[in-house]
């Protein structure tokens, strides 16, 4: 156990301080893992797999270019608003700062009058310095944002074109052939159910973005297009995305309409539409097999946020979602899926799994 504590301290620690080097494989072996349904659908039609890799690829960075190009103008147009809307942020809770700002007062001088001294007279407040070398480590970020991403996308295209022969081959190099055997049986469990599973929350997620999209534009919400796209991105970090784009949105329409009304009308409306999406439509759906527990989600978030930052948020669900289908496809993983489950979900049996792997191998 202590050897266990040491070797994972130690591999912690590795990744943390060298995240540069392994954020983009984590980034690569994520997008191969959605990615590898529709490859290696394309492959089973006669497609060679290095082609498939490629067209899906091409076809997976087309989309998310487009997204970004429409997204682009909206957003910008809010960020250039930003000092206009600080100021009606300030304007209209300024009664309330006031009243704070008074009982800040009174306070501090019964403080002073306790004490017997006079309120000391405040410091003025140095000109902030211009930090040196600012455009060099503008550059430096730039370069290293765009390394990163071409390594993302060779990387998955490798490990696309590659598919399950070169994960057999690696497998059987250091394992006997029923352990290889079996690896690869939870290797293509995790890509298969992985894969649909986050290809019927994107569905999910992209009509939840339609949904607030026209919910928005119903209620004269300025930029629509962007806030259905910010819902549905969101989306995907269960329970904290919700509450996060609640949020948002509520702030927004507070700036944006000077009345009550339109404020409790994109709130509501949200809420009912993040209500039934949770609560209908992907149970619906996706099944409560792969839910998590949301304490474990929120600290998987939590944490992995502090270690990776936003690429930690973004490898922190999948990796559970894979770590539980791993589990329930490993004969002693039924203590892991109870750990990562809700008290509402049905519970899986591992001997019963195993006994089904045996009994395909035996009719293989």
């Amino acid at each position: 156990m202590a050897l266990i504590v040491l070797a994972a301290g130690f591999v912690g620690v590795l990744l943390y301080f060298a995240h540069a080097v392994f954020i983009p494989i984590a980034l690569a072996l994520l997008f191969a893992l959605l990615l590898s349904g529709p490859v290696e659908a394309l492959n089973r039609k006669g497609l060679q797999r290095s082609v498939s890799a490629i067209l899906i690829l091409l076809i997976f960075l087309g989309f998310v270019g487009g997204a970004v190009e429409v997204l682009w103008n909206p957003a910008q147009s809010w960020l250039t608003a930003a000092p206009r809307t600080s100021q009606i942020i300030q304007h209209k809770i300024g009664p309330v700062a006031r009243f704070l700002q008074r009982l800040d007062a009174i306070s501090a001088r019964a403080g002073h009058l306790t004490d017997g001294k006079s309120a000391p007279a405040p410091a003025a407040s140095p000109a902030p310095a211009q930090a040196p070398g600012q455009s060099d480590g503008l550059l430096t970020q730039t370069r290293e944002l765009l390394i990163s991403v071409v390594t993302v996308v060779i990387l998955t295209l490798f490990l696309l074109a590659a598919g399950p022969p070169v994960l057999a081959r690696m497998t059987a190099a250091f394992a006997k052939n029923t352990q290889a055997t079996h690896v690869l049986q939870v290797i293509e469990a995790v890509r298969s159910e992985v894969g649909r599973y986050y290809a019927t929350i994107a569905l999910i997620n992209l009509g939840l973005a339609v949904a607030t999209c026209l919910l928005m534009m119903l209620i004269g919400m300025p930029n629509p297009v962007l806030w259905g796209a910010v819902a549905g991105i969101l989306n995907f970090i269960p329970y904290v995305g919700s509450a996060t784009t609640f949020a948002i949105l509520t702030v927004v329409a507070f700036v944006s309409f000077d009345g009550l009304g339109p404020v409790f009308a994109v709130s509501g409306g949200y809420l009912a539409l993040a209500t039934v999406e949770g609560q209908v439509v992907q149970p619906l759906m996706v099944g409560q097999r792969l839910e998590l527990n949301p304490i474990i989600v929120f600290l998987a978030l939590w944490f992995a946020g502090w270690f990776w930052g936003i690429a930690g948020i973004i490898l922190a669900i999948p990796s559970l979602v894979a770590l539980k289908v791993a589990a329930e496809h490993s004969d002693g993983g039924k203590e892991l899926v109870e750990f990562l489950s809700p008290n509402k979900a049905k519970r899986f049996s591992p001997r019963s799994s195993g006994a089904a792997r045996k009994s395909k191998a035996t009719a293989a």
